[in-house]
């Protein structure tokens, strides 16, 4: 067989191979639907949880100090996924967000939810332009948290899996705060009878205003803040 055919013919057999792969791993990250995965990456410093919902959405809360992040996603989601279904970014302090800095560079992202509030830092200020061209290069769509929104998170129905946000009682966007540990976003994730309190770096003051309120926090996992 002369060269160029069996180099042809090899070529054939790699990209069968390859695709062959491919389709197996697409079934067996489908042979698993229903499932809920809640991933607290060893970051160092700060926070960066990667949630799987049973509807296969993807959804990164913080994104840590630095590139960890990266790495730590990279064991989790396949090669060939390049979109962040939702980031949630609880507030604005570098040991949270410094990573998702990386991750709106890296990944696609379709959702963002923050509080808007304002930082007069350089992070602060990159964060501010990524996440500006996200929505305009790429349409995601940017939200302003607040108590109240829900978000489902179910293929069978909104009751079965869903986020809760709890935290801030109001729209906080524009408004400047030296610390933002006490506007950090806080949400409620329930999956069927289990459920996730993630409270970012809310201090002991926001939790008496949550109890004092009467608000719903029986969960079955903490995330300290």
């Amino acid at each position: 067989m002369p060269d160029k055919k069996r180099k042809f013919v090899f070529e054939i057999l790699f990209l069968l191979f390859v695709f062959n792969i491919l389709a197996w791993l697409a079934v067996f990250d489908l042979s698993n639907p229903g499932l809920l995965e809640v991933n607290f990456f060893d970051v160092g410093q700060g926070d960066a949880i990667f949630i799987e919902t049973p509807k296969r959405q993807q959804i990164l809360i913080d994104g840590g100090p630095d590139s960890t992040v990266l790495e730590k996603l990279g064991k989790e989601m396949p090669f060939w996924d390049r979109t962040i279904d939702l980031v949630i970014l609880t507030h604005p302090e570098k040991d949270h967000f410094q990573g998702l800095l990386l991750v709106l560079k890296r990944y696609k992202v379709e959702n963002i939810l923050w509080t808007g509030i304002e930082r007069d830092t350089a992070e602060y200020q990159e964060w501010q332009r990524l996440i500006q061209e996200e929505e305009n290069k790429e349409g995601a769509n940017i939200e302003i948290a607040k108590a109240g929104q829900k978000i489902n998170c179910s293929r069978i129905s909104v009751d079965y899996c869903h986020i809760n946000i709890l935290y801030p009682f109001e729209a906080l966007e524009g408004q400047n705060f030296k610390n933002s540990n006490n506007t950090s976003i806080i949400l409620r994730l329930s999956f069927g009878n289990n459920s996730f309190l993630f409270t970012g770096d809310a201090q002991e003051s926001v939790e008496k205003e949550l109890l004092e309120k009467g608000i719903d926090i029986d969960s079955d996992v903490l995330k300290v803040g």
